[in-house]
């Protein structure tokens, strides 16, 4: 018996504003019952592809209902645990997503990540790290890079700059009904809609498919190893990634990457 009724993969775009229609923001939805993931564009109108702001408002709408969905995006939810300690900031995650929205309003019109980075809005200055920090679960990956890593290929750092404020408008708008994986715990409760950060490259081969541009594939493969894993009732363990008790310290901080651990490089169903 699956736990969810949903699974909507995202590979998420940091480019131009939060109102800029985005080819690089793609959104797939699978249902527990289904057997392709199909991809979900924004409601008709002037934009062609999905913009962050969107994005945001139409997964509040779908979140509110009482289906079960999660939902798995591929931008940092944390920082480094240096990155904590250098700004002496309490190590807490709703405090965090509001001080770094304070500092880097990307969430705002007109405001983009690099405008910010050049001092133009927001306090890049006084909330900014090192991209030779990397989080722990960015070490386990193996190739993922570093949140700070700016202006280099596959990189997340613009990416996570932009989606960070998203975040923050999710859980207050939908409070304990979105459960933020691991930060709100490692075991998600019943019932309840779960937002997870995913790393695409982990499965995007395993599902290869004709037509589909470099983001639509990795938000299809994140969706389907979702839709998989619970279908195989495999997914519970990787609520539970193997650490050690201080490791799960940090990684309540720094957040984790789901998939990543001892099953991570095989399929969900093998």
């Amino acid at each position: 018996m699956t736990r969810f009724a949903r699974y909507i993969g995202i590979d998420y775009s940091g480019a131009k504003t939060a109102d800029s229609s985005l080819p690089g923001l793609r959104v797939y939805l699978a249902e527990a019952g289904q057997d392709e993931p199909r991809e979900c564009l924004p409601p008709p109108g002037r934009r062609k592809y999905w913009s962050r702001r969107g994005l945001a408002a139409w997964l509040t709408d779908t979140l509110r209902d009482a289906s079960p969905t999660l939902v798995g995006i591929d931008h940092g939810f944390s920082f480094p645990l240096a990155y904590f300690e250098q700004h002496r900031l309490p190590l807490d995650w709703p405090f965090f997503l509001d001080d770094f929205r304070r500092h880097w309003p990307t969430d705002e019109e007109q405001v983009c990540v690099d405008s910010i980075r050049r001092g133009v809005y927001g306090n890049a200055a006084a909330r900014s790290g090192d991209r030779r920090w990397r989080r722990l679960t960015e070490q386990r990956a193996g190739s993922a890079k570093s949140v700070f890593h700016f202006d280099v290929q596959g990189s997340v750092a613009k990416s996570t700059h932009a989606g960070l404020p998203w975040l923050y408008h999710l859980r207050r708008a939908l409070g304990t009904h979105l459960h933020g994986w691991p930060f709100d715990g490692w075991q998600p409760p019943e019932g309840c809609s779960v937002i997870a950060e995913v790393y695409p490259r982990l499965w995007n081969r395993l599902y290869p498919g004709p037509g589909r541009s470099s983001h639509q594939q990795d938000a299809y493969a994140v969706a389907r190893w979702m839709q998989e894993a619970d279908r195989s009732e495999v997914l519970e363990q990787f609520w539970q990634p193997p650490l050690s008790p201080p490791e799960r310290e940090i990684a309540r901080v720094e957040g984790w990457i789901l998939g990543v651990g001892a099953a991570s490089d095989s399929a969900a169903g093998t």
